[in-house]
């Protein structure tokens, strides 16, 4: 009797250390840092590199707990049962972010932006409606697993009590996010998971009585998803036509760059949307929609045109491959969040996130593959992590991000000399940040440091596509009096984002320089600043244009 007591005992122990193990890592989710810049989650990636440490610590625990207890060699350096932890954690921190957001909803707590009712942990909706459909499809499974409820145990009875309750609140909560690519991502995948609990026998049955009724349903079925389709996008119309204008321009990218960009996504899509727009053969609505993204919202395309459409490829028939085991295998629900996250990817940006980044490696190896290799990589990412320093770099930078903050003061307030200072020693942790490269250099063109500033603007090129940086580069040109370098930004400035009207108005004030004048010109861009129809009216355009038409009466 003691020693059946102390084997329980031990097993309960083990299961709970891997399930803590598995927990803690994606656990990074719900880690906020305020203070530091919205969608700066460097705070994530200092939990995750802490986490690592105490899963592999849980690891070794297990490791020497099955060991003592003279378990299999094949029991003590696999993961078995690591689909179950996955699962489980995920559906916990799904109910902490459904909670946290109903919390913003209603008032109780603050959101994490200030344009938004809610965004749970996240800076938007659209990640956390995202991650809230990747947790639903994994209630829906453990959910179906459990038949019956008379005959079942209280222990299954209190895991189908509580897929039910979160299950029930992601629903609730996904309509409000107003997120198309979180709603296509739950339909496609709970679906999937339903068709793959049906009853095949049943089913036959059914089928061989009802075709005939099934056919004309399924039509039916079709035309309303159809009306759905068309609702959706008549829903956010500019946003959707957005984002197939986005996809455009990267294709193209990618037909340029088929075997990655290695100046990174930002500097090819720039290049490639100010090419379309200088052959001056678009329709209007793309003038409308066009901007300057930070993301592809498409995973796949922004992956081939950054790493190479061979990168792109390999990784999908990784996860196809994952999922393939997991099908075999009846993991159904770590299945149906692979498929979720598949989806919400093809019109979205979820792995530019940490929280989604480590809950997809977690999910892949859930499928079957981390029963094998679990240990040995938790184990493996620990001493990389802290072997490699990353954890140490990550303190660092966010150590960074304070003092960047505190300098922003400094830079808003005109103190641009004092700013400099800040920015010089806080560049080698920042230098990959596009808005802060941007800072440093207008603070820098601001000094009187032109050429300085256009260092670190064609710097800032390869991490953001905002026209602002050549127009900076072209006024620090015009300080120079390189006068052609300044009109050909300007101009690059003006492809890129035609609708902008404030390119024009610096092209205007070039043309009246007077080692640079050409009449013509001038007339033809303040015609343009005067009569151009501006996205959004503002009191900045109105000064443009009143300066534009002043001039234009001292030149008569």
């Amino acid at each position: 009797m003691i020693k059946l007591s102390i084997h329980s005992m031990k097993n309960t122990v083990i299961v709970t250390l891997s399930f803590v193990a598995v927990c803690s890592l994606l656990g990074l989710v719900c880690v906020t840092t305020p203070g530091l810049p919205i969608r700066e989650t460097i705070g994530q990636w200092i939990w995750f590199g802490k986490a690592v440490l105490f899963s592999a610590s849980c690891v070794v625990a297990v490791f020497l707990l099955e060991f003592l207890g003279k378990s299999s060699w094949k029991a003590i350096l696999l993961f078995p049962h690591i689909s179950v932890y996955v699962s489980w954690s995920l559906i916990f921190w799904g109910a902490i972010e459904v909670i946290w957001g109903l919390r913003q909803l209603y008032g109780f707590s603050a959101s994490g932006h200030l344009q938004y009712a809610f965004t749970g942990s996240f800076f938007n909706p659209g990640p956390y409606a995202g991650y809230l459909a990747m947790v639903l499809p994994i209630c829906l499974h453990q959910h179906m697993c459990i038949v019956g409820w008379k005959q079942v145990s209280v222990f299954r009875k209190i895991e189908k009590s509580i897929t039910v309750v979160v299950g029930f609140l992601i629903l609730c909560m996904l309509p409000a996010t107003m997120s198309r690519s979180a709603w296509m991502a739950v339909i496609i995948s709970c679906t999937w998971v339903m068709y793959m609990h049906r009853n095949h026998r049943k089913w036959t049955l059914l089928w061989q009585r009802y075709r005939k009724r099934y056919i004309s349903w399924g039509i039916g079925i079709f035309f309303i998803l159809m009306l759905g389709g068309a609702g959706m996008f008549l829903l956010k119309s500019d946003s959707a036509l957005g984002r197939l204008f986005m996809w455009k321009i990267t294709c193209q990218a990618i037909a340029k760059y088929p075997q990655g960009c290695d100046k990174g996504f930002a500097f090819a899509y720039g290049e490639a949307q100010e090419k379309y727009f200088a052959q001056r053969n678009y329709a209007e609505w793309e003038e409308r929609v066009a901007g300057s993204p930070e993301y592809a919202f498409n995973e796949y395309l922004e992956l081939a045109l950054t790493k190479g459409i061979v990168i792109c490829v390999m990784l999908l028939v990784i996860t196809f491959g994952c999922l393939w085991i997991g099908v075999r295998s009846g993991r159904y629900g770590v299945c149906g969040a692979i498929i979720a996250l598949l989806v919400f990817s093809s019109s979205s940006y979820p792995m530019h996130l940490p929280a989604f980044i480590i809950a997809y490696i977690c999910l892949l190896l859930a499928c079957g593959i981390g029963d094998v290799i679990g240990k040995p990589l938790t184990l493996y990412v620990c001493v990389m992590i802290w072997g490699g320093g990353y954890s140490e770099k990550w303190q660092q930078e966010k150590e960074a991000y304070w003092v960047w903050e505190n300098t922003r003061k400094l830079y808003y307030s005109g103190a641009y000399a004092s700013a400099n200072e800040y920015y010089k020693e806080l560049y080698p942790l920042l230098k990959e940040k596009g808005r802060f490269l941007f800072e440093y250099a207008h603070s820098l063109h601001k000094s009187g440091f032109y050429n300085e500033s256009n260092e670190y603007l064609r710097e800032a090129g390869k991490y953001s596509t905002d026209p602002m940086i050549l127009n900076i580069m072209g006024k620090n040109y015009q300080e120079l009096h390189y006068y052609e370098y300044a009109e050909t930004c300007f101009l690059s400035s003006v492809n890129r984002l035609p609708g902008r009207i404030y390119p024009y108005y610096l092209l205007a004030k070039l043309y009246t320089e007077s080692d640079f004048w050409n009449k013509g010109k001038f007339v033809e861009m303040s015609q343009i600043v005067l009569t151009k129809e501006p996205k959004v009216h503002s009191t900045a355009i109105e000064e443009m244009r009143s300066e534009v038409k002043l001039i234009a009466k001292k030149m008569k």
